[in-house]
């Protein structure tokens, strides 16, 4: 175990639940620090901090709207000025509007807008935060979805166009950082169990239909998926950088 002041520091957003959760407990099983973020799980958001601290490491829950711009720089001001330090930025927070063909009648677009804000300017607002105090040698990984290069089913336009987003973005700002040794990749994951995934998909999170797209014919882990992110924020993730890389089963080849 490091002493604390050694010790890297970690800003995962959305961290209260789901994927988010299992990528902050990735981490604090590497001995890294861990701030998450959140919006209205105050009590999730607690729970998580518990088993941070309870894995040996120092935790901070801190809310923050991803939908607001505005907030990511107060919300990196305090990880800095609670852990002195910030050397991993996992950008997670997003949400899925309802499916629905763009040429419906009833298309909610006050829904849709507000997924770009969360999707999109989010993570954009948190990187521009996080960028010039982030150590050099850092890592800053993108939650992106299989959404982001294939289109697997009618009604998820808009959500495809956020996470295809992420990934010019994360390929520019790996141009940007690489002279400090920051890495910044994009891990995109395809259905796992996530609260998200269920509104999407519905109860049947793996019907029939949609594993026979599968190679590997189930849905990922949260804990396969945190791995990833492990590996890449971890020591032996220090030259990919750019990356958009698929933790699908296959789905999609």
């Amino acid at each position: 175990m490091q002493e604390n002041s050694a010790r890297r520091v970690a800003l995962v957003t959305g961290g209260s639940r789901g994927l988010g959760a299992t990528i902050a407990a990735t981490l604090a099983a590497d001995d890294v620090d861990v701030a998450i973020s959140y919006v209205s799980s105050a009590d999730k958001a607690d729970a998580v901090v518990q088993k941070l601290e309870a894995q040996g490491v120092r935790a901070l829950a801190i809310r923050s709207d991803a939908a607001d711009p505005a907030a990511a720089a107060a919300l990196v001001d305090q990880v800095v000025a609670h852990f002195g330090r910030l050397d991993i930025l996992v950008n997670n927070a997003a949400v899925a509007a309802k499916g629905q063909p763009v040429d419906d009648p009833a298309l909610d677009t006050a829904a849709l807008d507000h997924q770009w804000q969360v999707n999109v300017m989010g993570p954009v607002a948190t990187t521009r935060a996080a960028a010039p105090v982030l150590s050099d040698g850092g890592r800053i990984v993108f939650i992106g979805s299989l959404n982001g290069t294939l289109a697997l089913i009618p009604g998820v336009a808009d959500y495809c166009g956020t996470k295809a987003a992420l990934i010019g973005y994360a390929k520019g700002i790996a141009r940007d950082l690489g002279p400090r040794d920051i890495t910044v990749n994009v891990v995109q994951p395809g259905a796992m169990p996530t609260d998200m995934m269920i509104e999407v998909l519905g109860d049947t999170l793996a019907p029939d239909e949609l594993l026979d797209l599968h190679p590997i014919r189930r849905i990922a882990t949260l804990e396969e998926v945190a791995a990833l992110v492990g590996f890449l924020t971890g020591p032996n993730g220090g030259y990919i950088t750019g990356g958009v890389i698929d933790v699908a089963g296959g789905l999609g080849i």
